[in-house]
């Protein structure tokens, strides 16, 4: 495993690197509030296989990745910056994983490239169509998604969570160990970094831009049907818009799967890349 700088544009990525850069490329996106230290076992355990790993810490994790103000933030450009990571490394195809915002992202960008995507999967955010309905007309989303309109604040959002030495994120991250909270302190103890990954949630509070249809590409997308932020009226809507091959995992979990049911999810995750490996 080493650390690269991957530079797109005026932009540099943070990321972490694993396996053979002749293999197949697979793109690991992290969540809300994580970084690319998420996926290192998983990143070990998948180049194994034979396939090219690359966990940016994304757009607002990432130093020399951190533009000020939400603009900048708009889930097109988050999931161009996926595309541009690939092109960066002469990929013109790869497989996809993300987990929370990752996988939210990574919706878009299936969605938008479905020739580019090899396979997808989507780790506790299910269709964002599906999800963002559920938001609006579910009464168990909404409560769940409550969070979101406060993040719409500026500034106290900020304040409350670095108060107590960011006490309101260690409890998030009670399943993590202590170096990869650390990681994580590493980026948010940074005011640009916080606010920036703030700003995906004030950048797109409203639907222009976030039309995603149906899917065709291989997904497997892995549940916790305990996860506090995501219920499951929006998980049930989205299976809808899955035209091809689709694998729903539903887990006896939280939100934190890689955390908690790494052997459940490096399973399923390996076997979903074999499926759909062009080079077998």
């Amino acid at each position: 495993m080493t650390i690269k700088n991957i530079q797109v544009d005026n932009i540099n990525f943070d990321c972490r690197i694993a396996g053979n850069v002749e293999d197949e490329l697979v793109i690991l996106l992290h969540g809300f509030p994580e970084s690319s230290f998420m996926w290192t076992n998983l990143m070990t355990d998948i180049s194994a296989l034979g396939f090219y790993c690359i966990a940016p810490n994304m757009r607002g994790y990432s130093n020399g990745a951190s533009p000020k103000g939400k603009k900048h933030y708009t889930i097109d450009k988050l999931s161009q910056d996926v595309l541009d990571i690939a092109k960066a490394v002469d990929k013109e195809q790869f497989h996809l994983i993300g987990h929370d915002w990752g996988a939210a992202i990574g919706w878009k960008t299936v969605y938008d490239n479905p020739k580019t995507i090899l396979s997808w999967t989507a780790l506790s955010v299910p269709h964002f169509m599906a999800f963002g309905e559920a938001r609006f007309v579910d009464k168990d989303q909404k409560k769940k998604s409550r969070y979101i309109k406060t993040f719409q604040i500026p500034f106290l959002p900020e304040m409350k969570i670095r108060k107590n030495n960011f006490e309101l994120f260690r409890k998030l991250w009670k399943h993590s160990s202590n170096e990869e909270v650390e990681d994580y302190l590493t980026i948010f103890r940074s005011r640009r970094s916080l606010t920036g990954a703030l700003n995906y949630y004030r950048a797109n509070a409203k639907p222009q831009g976030l039309v995603v249809g149906n899917i065709k590409t291989p997904t497997l997308f892995i549940w916790g049907k305990n996860d506090k932020y995501i219920g499951a009226y929006g998980v049930k809507s989205g299976h809808k818009f899955l035209k091809g091959y689709y694998k729903f995992v539903k887990l006896d979990a939280g939100h934190w799967l890689i955390q908690t049911k790494y052997p459940e999810i490096r399973t399923e995750i390996t076997e979903h890349l074999l499926k759909f490996k062009l080079k077998q």
